[in-house]
């Protein structure tokens, strides 16, 4: 490990510890990934983008990572409090599509917003459907002394396991189980949770498979802890995910992993989450079926990493709350960072006075602080403007900034953040054309053809800043 001893907040413990990985050469992750129903809201990617930022520390740190995020297309419920319609089923009775065919389709987009936000892939994408056979062997291993059967499927029990729910009450200092609703009749606890459900009699799913218990599909629940144990092992060093996950799933995969052990191990070493991404109105959802995804950001004009900064700028363990304007904020911080950028690549190399040794290490303590990179942002920015160091060195760190934070700057230019809205009325070419036509009028002080040309563009939704202390020529309004 290099520089400064990581530490991590865990949220089993709820206090910040020293992380040693198990094993140096291979430090084991494992991410809640999506339900593919529905488009992701950027409230889901700031999980990802959290899960991304601890990946590439690690790296930094000197470590080997392998990360995996699941693939939820079967078993969740639209509660996550095991209960209400299958998320899946549901979306494909409302589009009249096949299941398959609505996982596939959003499988693909994730993927393509998670490449947009400069996320590295995970080592696996696991699919819950490709390990149906093994949820069902687990669930046989744990059945005997942990869970009973109802009409409606296999359920855990979950009064078998020690400390049941320590990770929700390390936060809410409540019982977990407190304040649910025993909805299926039969249940010995509340807090019981389905491992298996059974079709029920005359009816059936797309998506079903026989199992010891009747022909049905697996819980939710059930797929992190046998991927998590499939491909990093029982005892592996980080789980990570939002923090709606921290009071019901992860508690109830925490309770599996015990019960499959015989022990009271949770899986992971370190259980982490992030906070939520609020609006003015409150907590992002999809259930009223308008939500901000990031392909409506793009059609504003706002270029993808412009909400990775956004999410930057805060720590992982904050609310943040979205706004527009915040995010035009945010936009021109990196605007302003990458005109910097480019300027130092037309710079001539000089001889070296300086030194960016110091910016190194002070990006390393930030980040080996549970991954502050609100603290980071800022000796990036003061690297990049420090004259006291030669262009080309600057420039040259700036491939460990990209490493730990993911903006891209090494290649990033002025022209990649000018994202044409859905609305714009010009394309690039076109705006950039009636520009010079522009420039050669008040060449030849043609002002009266000079404004006519800057009213059309404005027409448009293109506006010519003149004057623009950025330096920036144009931009388009969404």
């Amino acid at each position: 490990m290099q520089g400064a001893p990581l530490t991590l907040y865990n949220s089993l413990t709820r206090s910040t510890e020293s992380f040693r990985p198990i094993d140096p050469a291979n430090v084991r992750v494992y991410t809640c990934g999506p339900t593919v129903y529905n488009y992701q809201h950027i409230g889901n990617m700031r999980a990802f983008l959290f899960a991304d930022t601890l990946g590439r520390v690690l790296r930094w740190k000197g470590w080997p990572v392998t990360h995996i995020i699941n693939i939820t297309d079967v078993g969740h419920l639209t509660s996550d409090a095991d209960a209400g319609d299958d998320k899946m089923e549901r979306a494909a009775a409302t589009t009249g599509r096949s299941i398959w065919e609505i996982a596939a389709h959003f499988t693909e987009v994730f993927k393509e917003d998670v490449a947009a936000l400069g996320i590295l892939p995970p080592s696996r994408w696991a699919v819950a459907t490709d390990h149906i056979a093994e949820m069902i062997a687990f669930a046989e291993a744990i059945a005997p002394r942990h869970c009973y059967s109802l009409p409606g499927g296999l359920y855990f029990d979950v009064s078998t396991v020690p400390d049941y729910g320590r990770l929700a009450r390390a936060h809410t200092g409540e019982d977990p189980a407190e304040g649910r609703i025993a909805e299926v009749e039969g249940k010995r606890n509340a807090a019981d949770f389905a491992i298996w459900r059974t079709t029920p009699p005359g009816e059936s799913r797309q998506m079903e498979w026989d199992s010891p218990w009747g022909r049905g599909a697996p819980g939710w629940h059930l797929e992190c802890s046998v991927m998590s144990q499939k491909y990093l092992g029982a005892a592996f060093d980080i789980h990570t995910g939002g923090i709606d996950h921290r009071e019901i799933h992860h508690p109830n995969e925490i309770a599996q992993n015990q019960a499959h052990c015989g022990c009271a191990d949770t899986g992971a070493t370190f259980w982490m989450h992030n906070n939520f991404l609020v609006e003015r109105g409150g907590k992002m959802s999809k259930s009223t079926g308008e939500f901000l995804r990031l392909k409506v950001l793009v059609d504003r004009g706002y270029h993808p990493l412009t909400y990775r900064l956004l999410c930057l700028q805060a720590h992982y363990r904050s609310e943040l709350e979205f706004s527009w304007d915040n995010l035009a904020a945010v936009s021109t911080r990196l605007k302003r960072l990458v005109q910097a950028i480019e300027t130092l690549r037309t710079r001539p190399a000089t001889p070296t006075t300086g030194s960016t040794a110091a910016y190194r290490e002070a990006l390393d303590a930030a980040v080996s602080d549970d991954l502050n990179t609100a603290r980071a942002l800022p000796v990036l920015e003061a690297m990049v403007a420090d004259k006291r160091i030669a262009p080309q060195d600057r420039l040259a760190a700036l491939g460990d900034f990209d490493a730990v934070l993911g903006l891209g700057l090494v290649t990033l230019t002025r022209a990649d953040l000018r994202v044409r809205p859905a609305t714009a009325l010009l394309d690039e070419e076109s705006v950039q054309a009636r520009l010079d036509d522009r420039r050669d009028a008040r060449a030849a002080k043609d002002f009266p053809r000079s404004d006519a040309i800057r009213d059309q563009l404005a027409a448009a939704g293109v506006e010519v800043m003149d004057g623009d202390p950025l330096g920036w020529d144009w931009k388009v309004n969404p």
